[in-house]
């Protein structure tokens, strides 16, 4: 048993060591500038480099008048995806069913659009009654979407 822990453990301080919290001036300049460009005046909490797809990117996370706005930018300073938080009311009404019927007995904890290109998305955070939390894409016709 305290083997498995002993386990456990390690693998959570490796998971915790690659989300290693970077400054803006240690990105590549073609990252900083977009950094720049899209924090638009918003506070910078936090930028980590991961990699999805097999493609090395960094996320940023922004906060501005009390709302979330993250994005994610390739090495080369490429605008991946930008996540914004909302309110249910500004979401298009197919969406808002589809996120309503998606968290049944649990609850929506935050909302956002999610723009990736020219596709504009929509992302539910949910908390079941029992407490697991989940998140749900939706496309802007309501149906579910892969992320």
């Amino acid at each position: 048993m305290k083997r498995i822990v002993l386990a456990m453990l390690s693998v959570g301080l490796l998971a915790v060591a690659a989300e290693k919290s970077l400054e803006l001036k240690s990105l590549p300049a073609a990252v900083q500038k977009t950094v720049t460009e899209q924090a638009k005046g918003a506070e910078i909490k936090n930028i980590s480099m991961e990699k999805e797809n097999g493609v090395s990117q960094y996320e940023v996370e922004t906060m501005l008048n009390g709302k979330h706005r993250d994005f994610n930018v390739d090495a080369k300073g490429t605008l991946l995806v930008v996540e914004e938080e909302t309110t249910m009311e500004s979401i298009p009404a197919p969406v808002k069913a589809a996120m309503v019927k998606k968290a049944g007995t649990g609850k929506i904890t935050m909302v956002e659009t999610v723009v990736k290109g020219s596709v504009t998305m929509y992302e539910a955070a949910i908390t079941s009654k029992a407490g697991k939390k989940s998140e749900a894409l939706f496309k802007a016709d309501g149906t579910p979407a892969k992320d």
